[in-house]
């Protein structure tokens, strides 16, 4: 299985992406409902319809994200024939695989790989992201987006029976544990180098900022979509979210989170930007 989803380290889902004469990137659905084992198309129809329920619920334009289009497939030799198929878009694949059968390996490693680059296409396509323009600006963009999701991945954790603090600091070892190779915080702040009293999270440049934030809002999504119950559950829940996410980083060439450098306190980014604030250079 292993095999077939990911060849020579490039996700399936990549492997049947289509580009449009625009240039527009799209799937076609036929493609992804082989890719997700469904032994009939129209099995996978059923699917499509969630989904795009979903994207209405979601208020957005379902004809932005699914088109109905004819895919043309081989006879014989020369012969070809038009069928009914959907071009989809990145967000289209993304909530189909969120709406298909969940006990697929196959449907478990599409959740993560169009999670993470949907939520990746959303921060670029954010106006003011693509107005930052240094790294520091993007951190401390990107950091109070994972303080905002922190505290949405605790409330999902506490409805899931994760309640005292101590268990909540397991749980957080645990999402750490998965996208860190193993490593819990304390693991984290040896191999970084950080001081006990150092926030990890403080210490993040920009790209490991947005693989965390990847993993806490994925992680959210789990607990609340499969209504999971119990500290234990819980736990590798957040486990298996980690170790996808990081999975994911691998099949797209990145960097392990645990091997990007240190960074300076993001508190002397944040201190430089409130004196700016406070003092302004004044236009001549």
């Amino acid at each position: 299985m292993a095999k077939e989803i990911s060849k020579n380290n490039i996700p399936v889902f990549e492997q049947i992406k289509r580009v449009d004469e625009d240039g527009n990137e799209y799937w076609s659905a036929r493609d992804l409902s082989k890719v997700l084992e469904y032994s009939e198309y129209r099995h996978f129809l059923p699917v499509v319809d969630r989904a795009k329920e979903a994207c209405k619920n979601s208020k957005q334009k379902v004809s932005d994200h699914f088109e109905d289009i004819l895919d043309m497939v081989q006879l014989g030799s020369t012969a070809q024939r038009g069928v009914e198929s959907i071009k989809l878009s990145r967000y289209a694949c993304y909530l189909i695989v969120q709406n298909a059968s969940p006990d697929k390996e196959v449907v478990a490693l599409g959740q993560t790989y169009f999670a993470v680059q949907t939520r990746l296409r959303e921060i670029q396509q954010m106006d003011s992201y693509n107005k930052l323009s240094t790294e520091e600006e993007k951190r401390l963009f990107l950091r109070k987006e994972m303080a905002s999701h922190n505290k949405q991945l605790a409330d999902a954790a506490r409805n899931a029976g994760v309640i005292d603090p101590l268990d909540y600091a397991i749980f957080q070892n645990f999402g750490y544990k998965g996208l860190y190779g193993g490593l819990d915080a304390k693991g984290i702040h040896s191999k970084k180098g950080l001081k006990k009293s150092e926030n990890i999270l403080d210490h993040m440049g920009s790209t490991e900022l947005a693989a965390n934030l990847f993993r806490a809002t994925q992680a959210e999504e789990k607990l609340k979509r499969e209504n999971i119950k119990g500290k234990q559950k819980a736990n590798q829940a957040h486990f298996e979210v980690g170790k996808k996410v990081r999975k994911t980083i691998q099949e797209l060439g990145g960097t392990m989170p645990e091997n990007l450098p240190k960074a300076d306190s993001i508190k002397k980014i944040e201190k430089k930007a409130e004196t700016k604030k406070i003092n302004p250079k004044k236009k001549k």
